[in-house]
């Protein structure tokens, strides 16, 4: 009885033997072989050897990797093709992934789930690779093509022309990027990038034109004309008289210095001051020609009153612009220290 015991456990031995070596012949010739339910990069390569997948995946990636990017706003088009942005997909690294998740577990659990018919239900992403530099060279060329800058409104003198104020674009770099990051390593992706971009508002809008210049001179030489436009509209014209040949009242874009009520005059010290030269007479005297009001303007020149009104209409100033008492009163209630007045 005790012989009979032991035979049957020999044979029982060798059976569990026999088996444990036929699943590891078995395990052993699928090292190699990936398991069902696994996908890579979106290809079945499942119950593929490894080389087989290989070349599955790579014929499968082979046309959308090789796409070029497209990058357009505003009617304006930018390239980067596969080639200089360097894709590349890793398929060997992708496939050896989905060979190690299909060995996952033991001899066992392997040889168990294939007599089960199991499938493993493994995704394995795209893993795409490309050439940072030649996308942020893309993202440069768009924002040398696109990027333009607010132009404020301004105000062409003489003329008083208005120049309209518009809108600028800044493209969002760093978004843009992104995005075609996107693109280069998302297979389901379009390769057509819209390039993102924000509004730049000009600091000074047409609308608010007229709050920058409340007031503005012009000073026309050639016509012995003074105008004066309060929020760009022309509400007066003075004659006056300008700077005498040799003395020329300096033409240009200024703006108005200093004011004073009855200045004192301090005389240059020039041969045609005679004998007041390089001295200072009292405002309200009658050696002082600047009468009334005096609206400073640039390097000793200003716009005063006189009362040689036979001078106005005429160039016969040592550089000032004259205007009659009256007329320069009331131009100085209306024009603040700062206002620009330009001459022609």
């Amino acid at each position: 009885m005790r012989n009979k015991w032991f035979i049957f456990l020999v044979v029982l031995l060798l059976v569990l033997a026999a088996g444990a070596v036929a699943a590891y012949a078995y395990d052993s010739s699928r090292e190699d072989l990936i398991a069902e339910g696994v996908t890579v990069a979106g290809v079945d390569v499942g119950g593929m050897r490894v080389d087989e997948a290989r070349r599955a995946v790579a014929r499968s990636l082979e046309e959308p990797l090789s796409q070029p990017i497209r990058v357009a706003r505003a009617g304006q088009r930018f390239r980067l093709s596969a080639e200089d942005a360097e894709v590349r997909a890793d398929v060997a690294g992708m496939v050896d992934d989905a060979l190690e998740e299909s060995r996952d577990g033991n001899i066992v659990t392997r040889v168990a789930r294939d007599l089960r018919g199991e499938k493993e239900n493994v995704r394995i992403a795209a893993r795409v690779s490309y050439d940072e530099e030649a996308v942020a060279r893309l993202v440069a060329r768009v924002e040398k093509g696109l990027n333009r800058p607010a132009k404020d409104a301004a105000v062409e003198f003489p003329s008083m022309e208005r120049i309209e104020s518009k809108r600028g674009r800044k493209v969002k770099a760093a978004l843009l990027e992104q995005r075609i990051a996107d693109s280069l390593t998302n297979l389901d992706a379009e390769r057509q990038v819209r390039a993102p971009a924000r509004v730049v508002q000009p600091k000074i809008t047409t609308a608010e034109l007229q709050d920058k210049y409340p007031i503005a001179l012009v000073v026309d030489r050639s016509s012995f004309q003074l105008h004066l436009y309060e929020r760009l509209e022309l509400s007066r014209s003075y004659t006056v008289a300008v700077g005498a040949l040799g003395f020329d009242t300096p033409a240009g874009m200024y703006s108005i210095q200093n004011k004073a009520v009855n200045p004192a005059w301090s005389v240059p010290n020039s041969d045609w001051a005679g004998a007041l030269a390089g001295t200072v007479v009292p405002g309200g005297v009658p050696e002082n020609p600047l009468k009334a009001r005096w609206l400073g303007i640039y390097d000793g020149a200003g716009i005063h009153g006189t009362d040689v009104t036979s001078s106005l209409g005429t160039a016969a100033s040592h550089g000032c612009v004259r205007m009659s008492i009256p007329d320069v009163i009331e131009l100085y209630d209306k024009v603040p220290v700062g206002a620009p007045i330009y001459i022609a």
